[in-house]
């Protein structure tokens, strides 16, 4: 009971009651099924509930399996992710009336029975039966499993719609976006996982271009435009589609400004050939052939073929069926690309759900051709309704044993036979008008309904009533204008108008065929098509399994919150919903499961309360017998219980809710006092246990704590104070724990190297004499251990590195650095003790040459690839100056009383340091080094001076100054 209250309490967060459960706030938000309403029949009471829940924004209500949609013209937070997660699987009466409820159900009954299901979706035009196919399609898409594949498909499946809505819908008088067009779609599901497999459309077109262009406030073209041209490109239209597809739009643009002026014989000319050459070049067509198409007639005389001008009225309606011809049959073309993009390439067994966005009921002041097919449409659907809707109700109660009970109903298949009836109905005498010889206008063909079906019950003309002296005037919401249904219905080409299959348009060329020019047959009625197309429809549908969705516009105005009352009984009343109710209740308000019936109102009878272990009819039939039902008031099916009268499911409900809560208060009361009385004793009895325990425990342990702590702090201090005699028993343990002590420190903190003279720890006096001893022998294994490690090698180049400390420590910048780079032993042979790459600057303008440096034991030599470019003997060396800084630059003073040598020698040398060293140790001239500070000046050959200047920069470099001297950058290693 706790587990079924927190559900509920969940539920009402989202603003949710299931079925049974908002029986109780009927009086606030109405009754969610019309079928448990009170008054059986009572149209006032329909109307009434609904207005209710409207003005609670709950737009939903069902009719049984049907649901009923009003359109609350603003947007309800109820289409997120979180609604549809909490409407997959879940049964259809458990949670408020949605779109959803009604989407999943059909999904899951499809896959439970593997049998074809459709969704119908009618009502007026503006009614929000395009939103509601978009919302179904939209929880199909999020609900069903999922691959790359399907994704792909679904992409395109939810994208076709705005680029058929862009085509295929229209401003009206009631609606800003009405589609023009039927839409029937066959959504395919994989009958192994139930995973969305394939959308497939068929469509019923009935496109009539309009003329005049208006502003919509509420449509923003910009976006839309973005929208339809990414939605194109995901249905795989490239480039070139798009381009010759705008081009057909823009040609039917075009050609609706061609303006025609009559000639002196009364024929047609046009007033200018500027339209018509847009025409062609956006057609592909040639602009002769167009212009010839529209001002003549081609006339057949066996072999010959005579040219007949048109009147201005004949070119006028010619230009006109071209262009509905160009665009309805662009729009066709459109649907087979669309469908081409969706369909289907694996050829096992799919279920399907079909989907119906049937263009709505319209009724105009003045009703043409136009509402005459989208009304006839909408009545064929009705009979359809009716006859699927008695059938599975029927059904149910032949499966459950109910012997069936007649419904009176208004049967409407004497209106579609009326209008579709082989040579009697309106469509056989439109067409018999349309193709007979002589003048047919449509003051004939009304006369020819006259005389046809003047009797009939339901068909009347002005003049037929005013002949039966009938005073009442036709209601202009009820008639039919007979005006321009001849020449809407015939909306014939020429076939030499079809000589367009020539375009360079591939849009145009597939769209108008070849074969059409040579055919000599006479293409179908407008009504015709319409009618087989809707035949055809009708046949698929009975195929399937039904469900409905009505949709209801709350008022003509697009206002939100207001509620028409005569508008919405308008609709009531012709889209069938009294008479559909009166089928659903058949005589039973209410039905339910066995299981579900017991498990919600077992807790009204002792003998099925807290669980019934029988058959579950067998409870039922004790738990009703229990509740007072008397045997009109229900029946007992094989698998439900069929209660007659709402007011006895009312009288059950509020029982329940008395009873729930009673049994509530009860069960949480006995148990609340259970849990208390015995989590309290429990937790008396452990916490004395606890207690007692515990304290023993902490009692002991203290005791012996301090018994222990009184013998050590005694010791201690009797050893802290003898700590400078001689070792006796009082104060042994004291210095051992001092020395102890002491041996551990200086364990984890011994010196490294020999030359760390500061971590020795200072002693206690009592290990003076042994630390110094400890500090001696510590030193001599430090020492001991560097000295066995240094190689010959090693300890040669330590010579080297003194000798190098001894010259340049505190005299060059870059000499701490250079201190951890080992030497490089690069002699070649005997004679060559040393060898590096330098790079030379000559004396004359300072360009670099790239030499090798060569020491022997004798003389410094320069090599350029293998050749002596110049010798200088140890004994005519008198120096070497280096600068202060960082940089690499060594300048090689000469004796000038030795006439073989040209003078200093200025070097750039990476290994610096080295080179010098060894250079001072074979010359014995270490005193000779000397390191310099802002410039050093050296001597040519014939006495002649140059100067090198030495800073420090952010970049190193040598140049030529413009003061003559060379020029040296270093880094500053200081700063670093």
């Amino acid at each position: 009971m706790v587990s079924f209250f927190n559900f509920q309490k969940g539920k009402k967060k989202l603003g949710l009651l299931d079925l049974e459960g908002a029986l109780t706030a009927r009086d606030r938000v109405g009754i969610q099924d019309f079928v448990l309403l009170d008054a059986h029949n009572s149209e006032t009471a329909f109307l009434d509930n609904l207005k209710k829940r409207f003005s609670e924004d709950l737009i939903y209500t069902y009719i049984g399996t049907l649901l009923i949609s009003v359109n609350p013209y603003k947007e309800l937070d109820m289409y997120s992710k979180k609604h549809m997660d909490l409407y997959m699987g879940v049964n259809f009466y458990e949670l408020p009336p949605h779109i959803y409820a009604l989407a999943d159900n059909a999904y899951h009954t499809m896959l439970t029975e593997a049998n074809n299901h459709f969704i119908l979706i009618s009502g007026e035009s503006g009614a929000g039966k395009t939103e509601a196919s978009k919302k179904i399609l939209q929880y199909y898409a999020v609900s069903c499993p999922s691959s790359a594949l399907l994704d792909t498909v679904r992409d395109r499946m939810l994208m076709s719609n705005p680029v058929l809505e862009a085509f295929g819908n229209a401003k009206t008088l009631k609606n800003d976006n009405s589609s023009r067009f039927g839409k029937y779609m066959d959504i395919q599901f994989d009958s192994q996982v139930g995973s969305l497999f394939l959308c497939h459309k068929f469509l019923m077109v009935s496109i009539f271009l309009q003329g005049e262009c208006s502003s919509v406030i509420s449509i923003n073209d910009k976006n839309d435009w973005k929208t339809v041209r990414n939605a194109l490109s995901v249905v795989h239209f490239d480039d070139t589609d798009m381009e010759h597809l705008f081009g057909v739009i823009a040609s039917v643009l075009h050609l609706g400004n061609v303006q025609f002026d009559g000639d002196t014989k009364g024929y047609a000319v046009l007033n200018s050939n500027a339209e018509l050459r847009w025409v062609s070049k956006l057609t592909g067509v040639h602009v002769q052939i167009l212009h010839e198409s529209l001002t003549y007639k081609r006339i057949e005389a066996r072999t010959d073929e005579v040219l007949c001008p048109f009147t201005v009225d004949h070119a006028i309606y010619v230009r006109d069926a071209l262009a509905k011809a160009i665009y309805g049959r662009t729009f066709t073309w459109l649907v087979n690309r669309i469908n081409e993009s969706l369909e289907n390439q694996d050829a096992s067994r799919k279920t399907v759900i079909g989907l119906l966005d049937i263009y709505g009921f319209e009724v105009f002041y003045v009703n043409s051709f136009e509402q005459f097919c989208i009304n006839y449409c909408n009545e064929k659907l009705q009979q359809l309704f009716i006859q699927l809707t008695l059938k599975a109700e029927q059904e149910e109660y032949e499966a459950e044993g109910i012997e069936w009970e007649p419904v009176q109903f208004f049967n409407n298949k004497i209106i579609c036979d009326l209008v579709e009836e082989k040579h009697r109905g309106i469509i056989s005498v439109l067409d018999e008008e349309c193709v007979r010889p002589g003048d047919a206008t449509d003051l004939t063909f009304l006369e020819k309904l006259e005389e046809k079906m003047g009797n009939h019950p339901h068909f009347v003309t002005r003049r037929v009533r005013s002949l039966s002296l009938m005073s009442k005037a036709l209601s202009p919401l009820s008639s039919l204008c007979s005006t321009g249904f001849i020449d809407k219905n015939n909306d014939l080409l020429y076939r030499h108008i079809k000589e367009v299959s020539g375009s360079k348009n591939s849009i145009i060329r597939q769209c108008f065929l070849s074969d059409e020019v040579d055919s000599r047959r006479r293409p179908e009625t407008v009504a015709t098509q319409f009618k087989n197309s809707l035949l055809g429809l009708t046949e698929i549908l009975m195929a399937k399994e039904a469900w409905y969705v009505r949709c209801l516009k709350s008022n003509d105005n697009k206002q939100s919150g207001k509620f028409d009352d005569v508008l919405v009984r308008h609709q009531v009343k012709y889209l069938g919903l009294m008479e559909h109710l009166r089928v659903r209740r058949a005589g039973f308000a209410y039905r339910r499961r066995y299981e579900e019936f017991l498990k919600r109102y077992k807790p009204l009878c002792p003998a099925t309360w807290p669980h019934w272990r029988g058959v579950p009819s067998e409870g039922v039939e004790k738990l009703v017998k229990h509740l007072g039902y008397q045997p009109d008031e229900y029946k007992m099916g094989r698998t439900k219980i069929f209660i007659r009268y709402a007011r006895t499911l009312f009288a059950t409900e509020d029982a329940y809710e008395i009873c729930k809560h009673e049994l509530a208060t009860r069960i949480q009361a006995k148990y609340k006092g259970y849990r208390a009385k015995g989590e309290f004793k429990k937790q008396k009895e452990a916490a004395t246990k606890i207690e007692t325990c515990w304290r023993g425990v902490q009692a002991r342990k203290e005791r012996e704590k301090r018994a222990w702590a009184v013998k050590v702090i005694k010791k201690f201090i009797k050893g802290y104070m003898t700590r400078g005699q001689a070792k006796t028993t009082d104060n042994s343990e004291y210095l051992a724990f001092v020395r102890q002590s002491y041996l551990n420190r200086l364990r984890d903190n011994l010196p490294k190297t020999v030359l760390d003279k500061t971590t020795w720890l200072t002693p206690p006096p009592v290990m003076t004499e042994t630390s110094a001893m400890l500090r001696q022998i510590h030193m001599r294994l430090m020492v001991r251990k560097y000295v066995r490690g240094i190689t010959p090698q090693k300890k040669a180049q330590m010579q080297l590195k003194i000798i190098t400390s001894a010259i340049f420590k505190g005299k060059k910048d870059s000499y701490p650095q250079s201190v951890a780079v080992p030497f490089v032993d690069t002699r070649i042979s005997q004679y060559i003790t040393y060898s590096v790459p330098v790079v030379k600057y000559d004396r004359n303008g300072f360009k670099p040459r790239p030499r090798q440096l060569i020491l022997t034991q004798s003389a410094v030599y320069l090599i350029e690839e293998a050749k002596i470019k110049q010798r200088v003997d140890y004994v005519s060396l008198t120096g070497v100056s280096v600068s202060n800084l960082g940089d690499t630059i060594m300048i090689l003073h000469v004796a000038n009383d030795d006439p073989k040598q040209k003078g200093d020698v200025v070097l750039q040398c990476d290994h610096l340091f080295e080179a010098v060293t060894k250079l001072s140790v074979l010359t014995k001239k270490q005193d000779a080094i000397k390191a310099v500070q802002g410039s050093i000046k050296f001597q040519f050959h014939g006495g002649k001076e140059g100067f090198v200047d030495f800073s420090t920069g952010q970049e190193p470099m040598v140049y030529k100054g413009k003061n003559g001297h060379l020029t040296v950058v270093s880094k500053d290693f200081r700063v670093i």
